[in-house]
């Protein structure tokens, strides 16, 4: 790779804030000619909605803020994608620019040729044009389906143009400077981490270390599939973030399914292995991603050159917030609910995060945010639906009680599921965070391992930010 990951995040962050500027304007603008027809008022419709069933406090600004960040980030993204598919040969149109100067020309050609059959359109329309072909495909249509913050606002022509030339640019040689020919995916944790530091603080966003994941993965995955039947087998990261668990997991049950089934054709292997993959974040650029990145690593195992072919390589990856839709409560009809009834977002699909969250797993592992709740609608909503959670709402402890419910419990017809996951230890040490937890919760579980990771350097971890422990278990429950 001959650019470094920090400088494309850096390039791209200004594409974000220049997009999210002009959809501010598309959105609620003092330029009324300048909006989008029906934004302002479906985005005044989701906000009351939310607001009523204690999805958020905020503000309408802070409100509309986030959604504008979601969706400036959802079309520089889509960018991305489809310049990593233009150099890898992963499609056959060329929308964008290419890995040499050739393909860039032939790019503009493309975009030349469609405005000659469509005068009145601007370049709005013509990354439209990328819309339109990753939705023909099964690869690549969770990537633009009516979930994603794309279709929350879309840009002004002109700030598409913006981001057409930014794509557009030559160096010293006249190539283009960023090729993603053969390039791994894992610049995308990069992406996700840095891209938005608006997101960043609001998600607290970090990337696990792959060591990291690969230990966990060691101590719950491994155990796990040598005390249970392959068939069926599912792992899942209920704060996937830009998929490190999941990329890791998909490898190993590949490997296994291999090894296993070796008279399976090479798509199938790879399908039964993305089959047994689950994951969720409240993120949906995360989400994004992490199926992306999924998508790239199920091609390049099966040997498969094209998101055109006939493939179905479906991991089951939703956005939404895994406190809400994976709580006991949403098993219950609306009538008989104790707690809050959830209402989805207009990005999430409550369906799928159902499906995802409302059942039990082999194999629980992840690296949940380690941030206290300030949105009072949220913590007052967390704390009904986790008993464990004392004074002071740190994402730590409900996520400590949702691993643990995620994972298959004794009197199933599997063996009881395995939990890893590296968190914060201040529910180890703060009075206020932990004792309900400690005393009420973990006695009713199996820890099996409690690795005191403070004084190990981990990335953004520790001495770098917020200290750790690695949690294993097993559910009990």
């Amino acid at each position: 790779m001959a650019w470094a990951a920090a400088d494309l995040v850096n390039a791209l962050k200004k594409q974000v804030l220049a997009l999210e500027a002009d959809l501010r304007a598309r959105v609620d603008g003092d330029d009324e000619y300048a909006r989008q027809d029906g934004v302002l008022e479906a985005w005044r419709r989701d906000y009351d909605a939310a607001f009523a069933s204690q999805r958020t406090a905020a503000t309408w600004l802070e409100w509309r803020n986030e959604r504008v960040t979601q969706a400036a980030v959802a079309w520089v993204l889509l960018t991305v994608f489809a310049r990593y598919c233009e150099d890898n040969a992963l499609v056959s149109p060329r929308w964008i620019s290419g890995a040499d100067a050739d393909q860039r020309t032939q790019a503009l050609d493309a975009r030349r040729a469609y405005f000659q059959q469509y005068p009145e359109h601007t370049d709005r329309e013509w990354l439209g044009q990328i819309i339109d072909h990753f939705s023909k495909y099964t690869a690549t249509a969770g990537l633009v389906d009516r979930f994603s913050p794309l279709h929350l606002v879309a840009p002004s022509g002109d700030a598409a143009r913006a981001l057409l030339e930014f794509w557009w640019q030559q160096d010293n040689n006249g190539q283009p400077p960023y090729s993603f020919v053969g390039v791994d995916t894992r610049f995308l944790g990069d992406v996700y981490q840095d891209l938005s530091e608006h997101a960043k603080k609001t998600y607290a966003l970090l990337q696990t270390p792959e060591f990291v994941e690969e230990f966990i993965l060691d101590q719950t995955l491994e155990p796990a599939l040598a005390d249970r039947p392959l068939e069926g087998f599912t792992v899942i990261d209920p704060t996937c973030g830009s998929g490190h668990f999941l990329l890791g997991a998909f490898k190993r049950l590949h490997a296994r399914w291999q090894r296993e089934a070796p008279g399976l054709g090479a798509r199938e292997l790879v399908a039964k292995a993305l089959d047994g993959i689950y994951g969720v974040d409240i993120n949906p650029f995360a989400v994004a991603i992490a199926r992306f990145r999924l998508l790239v690593a199920a091609l390049h195992a099966a040997g498969d050159t094209s998101i055109e072919q006939n493939i179905g390589y479906t991991p089951h990856l939703a956005a939404g917030d895994s406190l809400l839709w994976g709580a006991d409560q949403q098993l219950l009809p609306e009538d008989l609910l104790a707690g809050p009834v959830i209402h989805a977002d207009t990005t999430e699909d409550a369906e799928a995060l159902k499906a995802i969250l409302q059942r039990e797993h082999d194999v629980v592992v992840g690296n949940p945010p380690y941030i206290t709740v300030k949105d009072a609608a949220l913590n007052a909503t967390y704390r009904k639906l986790y008993p464990t959670i004392h004074r002071q709402v740190t994402l730590t402890v409900p996520f400590m009680e949702l691993f643990f419910k995620l994972a298959y419990g004794r009197g199933r017809d599997r063996p009881v599921g395995w939990v890893g996951q590296i968190t914060s230890n201040s529910f180890m040490k703060r009075p206020y965070v932990g004792p309900k937890l400690i005393q009420e919760f973990f006695p009713r579980v199996d820890l099996q391992k409690v690795v005191d990771s403070e004084g190990a350097w981990i990335p953004g971890h520790n001495m770098d930010g917020t200290p750790t422990v690695i949690i294993f278990g097993r559910n009990r429950l």
